[in-house]
């Protein structure tokens, strides 16, 4: 199985990647958090052997040529081994902080990607660029903006979803899903696999041609896992991630916690994930109880995972879990 994990940011990115390629790592992501997502990528690209990826990239905030040329430029540097994972991120984020516009965001995600493949296609066959949506409108790429055919090809397209909305419309348009990783092996099952195989049905594709890689929350140790029950409690306030509790019968613990998150009382909120939904969610206890879950877990739906830290994981007790994967 090929395990990717997390780069935090820029500053040490080199000795990092390089240090999760010696525990077995098979590639590295970064996401949208107090860092740009490109930049340590960029870094980690001089590492040899290692495979790339935006997990995710905030779309909406990002015009497509832009991500045209972030993206292209990615793969060249990575020799081929670069993913474009975008995200939608929620109104409130989008909006509020990034002052952008939100509205219908699976139907611009999925004409985001369109206008994404009509770029490439202009770089990659000289192709007129005339891309005409509701949302984007490309029809001018003059021959000093084209940087011309990737040697490559283009990057694949991969996008975060977790409603059956989104997760239908990226198994229609996108080379792969990366699953949220506030979720659970029944939720994949009952509810995510179910949307994948409608959307490959519209758009008549087939599964082996579309990558299902399952992101699962991973803390190691024998403790109370304090930092997983706080991560949880700040994926159950938001009601975008209600569904995956109303699974289990979770449902009503949502609306509590999303009301102590609006008074600030964030430590409080940890203290209502109990055990059950712990080890539920997360992949948690000693290397080989992880690679246990991990692997029940996506049994028959991927041999690639990422692994999601609520802090930086010791790159030794990767390498066990690696190797308890591969066993």
């Amino acid at each position: 199985m090929k395990v990717m994990t997390a780069l935090f940011g820029p500053t040490d990115a080199i000795e990092r990647a390089t240090a999760l390629r010696e525990a077995g790592a098979s590639g590295v992501f970064t996401f949208e958090g107090p860092h740009d997502v490109f930049a340590p990528l960029t870094l980690a690209s001089t590492v040899p052997g290692l495979d790339l990826m935006t997990n995710v990239a905030i779309a909406f905030p990002r015009n497509p040529v832009q991500l045209a040329h972030q993206a292209n430029d990615m793969q060249l540097l990575a020799q081929g081994r670069f993913i474009l994972g975008l995200g939608t991120q929620v109104r409130a984020q989008v909006e509020k902080r990034y002052g952008a516009a939100f509205d219908r965001p699976v139907a611009r995600m999925k004409e985001m990607v369109g206008a994404l493949r009509a770029v490439f296609d202009t770089w990659g066959t000289g192709r007129r660029l005339d891309f005409r949506g509701e949302f984007y409108r490309h029809t001018l790429m003059t021959p000093t903006f084209n940087p011309g055919p990737n040697p490559y090809g283009p990057p694949p397209i991969y996008l975060g979803a977790l409603g059956p909305r989104l997760t239908r419309a990226t198994a229609e348009v996108a080379d792969g899903l990366l699953v949220m990783p506030f979720g659970s092996k029944r939720f994949l099952h009952e509810v995510t696999l179910p949307a994948v195989r409608e959307g490959l049905a519209v758009a008549g594709r087939r599964a082996e041609d579309f990558a299902v890689v399952p992101e699962i929350i991973v803390s190691v140790g024998s403790d109370d896992h304090a930092a997983a029950r706080r991560l949880l409690a700040f994926y159950g306030s938001t009601p975008a991630y209600r569904p995956v509790l109303e699974v289990h019968g979770w449902g009503e613990l949502q609306p509590e916690l999303n009301a102590l998150s609006k008074q600030g009382r964030w430590q409080e909120m940890g203290g209502l994930i109990d055990d059950e939904m712990l080890h539920t969610i997360v992949a948690c206890g000693s290397p080989a109880q992880i690679a246990a879950h991990i692997r029940d877990r996506v049994a028959g739906v991927s041999d690639r995972v990422c692994l999601y830290q609520p802090g930086p994981i010791a790159t030794s007790a990767l390498a066990e879990i690696v190797d308890a994967l591969g066993r």
